[in-house]
């Protein structure tokens, strides 16, 4: 099969994707799009169309930096360069991979050369090849912290910076950043949010004359990829004619004082944090009149700019879906009218959708050039699966799993309630120190945070130690011949620093929905509980699951994820009601741990247990349930998980059940009060003081 790119111009629907990407490709000063929306709905497939429409780009010969021979970088590893003639070659589109290394990021410096012979031998990473093309991610939600912190400063400063014991190198790397998601699988942090200029939902059509025009040109591409795309060859020729002669527009676009006014009073009425919003407005408002073939900017090019650059800054915390209120947008730009251009030629009235498509099905995306709202009307998905069925989050949601009877449950179900206010928590954290992937709860061994010490390195040197090394070269100088003044370093010598920083965790919570919980105020509470300790885990770059009980049985809500935004959903339609099969829910968790184990060994578990500690049902397991619930909990201490109980029972007269559940999982209980920041001084140190307690008592068992 041909490596030909699906074109852009065939691309089915999905009109706000195809704008923002030209948008960008018009002024590369936008700052990029980030695509949100579910599997299978051409997010790739759009993204990687756009390099083929992008101009030439003329380049320093042999320059591995892409400088510009009118303008070289006077900084470029490669340089100095002389004027003169370049060279064309078209604009690149780099991917970035997910589970890339930094030094594949931003390239990496021979250290041992740099030490002994103070030569800068640099190996270009992918920075320097997007430089003056497209840095792509994909999945751009699932990269890692320090692979984020590395593009925000790069996106900022237009330039990578390599730095290695005070050996650096600098090179220019100005890129359109292109970032898709699915929001199912976690949120990006703020930070890097505010960094893409626009952002677009995309989600599949639900008109079936649409979705068939998706699938006959997606078959058409897979059977024949070269004649496919020569038969949209004439529309892809008319679109990179009009990038060409849009860019060329663009610098006569006159953004007047009326234009300004309503950016500024949109960013203020909207309450958009700092003053990048306004720019990126600014930018995609000209960029929109240049597309339009215009040289002013009119009310609807800033309402239009508004809707594709505020809704990902519009969200206040990690469970507000991004969006505009369309109606509360044209309330404020109503205020000011726009100004009388004069000897302008008349504006076109809409941008042209497009011609028929080569299959002979209406293009009903209305071309590359329509559409701007959020959320998107139409959907395309050529490379979707098989649009049989409407994807749907992994787990079962609890209105559609099986129900037990009410007089197998013990009890009529009770309805949802609506959760308490979050409030702040004080951080859990798991004893010990680990190596899971970076985040910010537990203490572990990371590849950034503060030095600890230094090892032979294994694999490629990232971090070097430079004591350390230094310490290994110094007793062998005499034997190895030195003169001069330079240390003779060898590669045994080098030493790789140790550092220490934070951890992610897998934080999973087994939640009580039983009829004992079911007073409403009760309920309430709890979930805002664990809507709390959600939102501390978003700002702590976990992984979340949530298990709950009730009934008969215990069921997985939702598997482990990143999503804390699918988890908030699960549990604000968590029903209650019936009795307490507490055992169940422990022996559910103890099989998510396990398996979770096998998939991910580095990641270490957080158990949170939200219940009153009443058992009131065996379940389909049979026997005494508190006796099973002691057996269930001192199981999962026993593997060595932490955990911690929060105590719901309320009253006058309390059990203490939570506490002595709590005692047998080898942690140590609050109550839903003392959850608070403010009241729980100490846990953190109870969670590790109880967990090595457990493990002692279990040594003295075992011995």
């Amino acid at each position: 099969m041909s490596s030909a790119h699906f074109p852009f111009s065939a691309v089915v629907g999905q009109d706000d994707l195809r704008l923002a990407l030209l948008l960008n490709a018009v002024s590369p000063a936008v700052g990029g799009v980030l695509v949100r929306g579910e599997k299978g709905t051409a997010k790739s497939t759009a993204v990687r169309a756009l390099s083929a429409l992008l101009p030439a780009v003329d380049v320093v010969p042999g320059c591995r930096f892409s400088c510009a021979p009118t303008a070289p970088d006077p900084g470029c590893p490669d340089g100095p360069h002389e004027s003169g003639p370049g060279g064309a070659r078209p604009a690149r589109m780099v991917e970035l991979p997910v589970g890339a290394s930094e030094d594949r990021l931003v390239g990496a410096l021979d250290i041992e050369r740099a030490l002994a012979e103070g030569v800068k031998a640099f190996e270009p990473g992918l920075l320097a090849d997007a430089h003056r093309g497209i840095l792509y991610v994909d999945e751009v939600n699932l990269l890692h912290d320090h692979l984020v912190d590395v593009l925000l400063d790069a996106a900022a400063m237009g330039a990578s910076y390599v730095e290695r014991e005070g050996v650096s190198v600098r090179h220019a790397a100005r890129f359109l950043l292109v970032g898709t998601m699915n929001p199912e699988e976690g949120e990006l942090r703020p930070q890097l949010l505010d960094r893409f200029g626009l952002t677009v939902e995309v989600a599949a059509s639900r008109e079936p004359a649409q979705r068939v025009e998706v699938v006959r040109r997606r078959l058409a591409f897979e059977d024949d990829p070269t004649g496919f795309a020569a038969r949209w060859s004439g529309d892809e020729s008319e679109v990179r004619s009009r990038v060409v002669a849009a860019r060329a527009l663009l610098p006569q676009v006159r953004l007047g004082d009326t234009a300004l006014l309503q950016i500024a009073a949109t960013c203020a009425g909207f309450e958009v944090d700092g003053m990048r919003a306004d720019i990126v407005m600014a930018r995609t408002a000209t960029a929109l009149a240049a597309w339009a073939g215009r040289t002013t900017v009119l009310k609807e090019d800033v309402r239009r700019a508004a809707l594709l650059a505020l809704p990902h800054r519009r969200r206040r915390n990690p469970f507000d879906a991004p969006g505009l209120d369309e109606d509360r947008l044209d309330e404020i730009l109503d205020r000011f009218p726009d100004e009388d251009p004069q000897d302008e030629p008349d504006p076109e009235p809409e941008p042209d959708p497009g011609p028929e498509g080569p299959e002979g099905g209406p293009d009903d995306g209305g071309g590359p050039d329509g559409g701007g709202g959020v959320p998107p009307q139409g959907g395309g998905a050529q490379d979707a699966q098989p649009p049989a069925q409407t994807p749907e989050p992994p787990a079962q949601s609890p209105e559609e799993a099986p129900r037990p009877s009410p007089q197998e449950a013990g009890g009529p179900e009770q309805a949802a309630v609506r959760a308490d206010e979050p409030f702040r928590t004080r951080m859990l954290s798991v004893p010990g120190l680990g190596e899971g992937a970076a985040g910010r709860r537990s203490r572990a061994r990371t590849a950034h945070g503060r030095t600890t010490g230094a090892q032979r390195p294994r694999g490629q040197l990232t971090k070097l130690h430079l004591a350390a090394t230094v310490h290994a070269a110094a007793p062998h100088q005499k034997a190895r011949g030195r003169a001069g003044r330079g240390l003779v370093v060898h590669k045994d010598d080098l030493r790789q620093a140790t550092r220490e920083g934070r951890e992610g965790n897998l934080v999973l919570f087994v939640v009580d929905a039983s009829g004992s919980m079911a007073a409403r105020q009760r309920m309430s509470a709890v979930k805002g509980a664990v809507l709390s300790l959600l939102l501390d885990a978003y700002q702590r770059r976990d992984k979340v699951g949530l298990v709950t009980f009730r009934g008969a049985a215990a069921e997985l809500a939702l598997p482990p994820t990143s999503s804390v935004d699918a988890a908030a959903a699960r549990l604000e339609k968590l029903p209650t009601g019936g009795r307490t099969p507490l055992a169940s829910g422990l022996l559910k968790a103890h099989e998510v741990l396990r398996i979770e184990r096998l998939r991910d060994p580095s990641r270490r578990p957080l158990l949170v247990v939200v219940t009153d500690g009443r058992a009131t049902s065996a379940g389909a397991l049979g026997g005494d349930p508190r006796e099973l619930t002691t057996r269930s909990a001192r199981l999962l201490a026993a593997d060595g998980v932490a955990s911690v109980v929060v105590d719901c029972e309320s009253g006058p007269v309390r059990l203490g059940l939570a506490g002595a559940l709590a005692a047998d999982l080898g942690g140590p209980a609050v109550t839903l009060d003392g959850l608070r920041a403010d009241s729980l001084a100490g846990l953190v140190k109870d969670v590790r003081t109880a967990v090595t307690t457990s493990a002692s008592h279990t040594t003295r068992r075992a011995a």
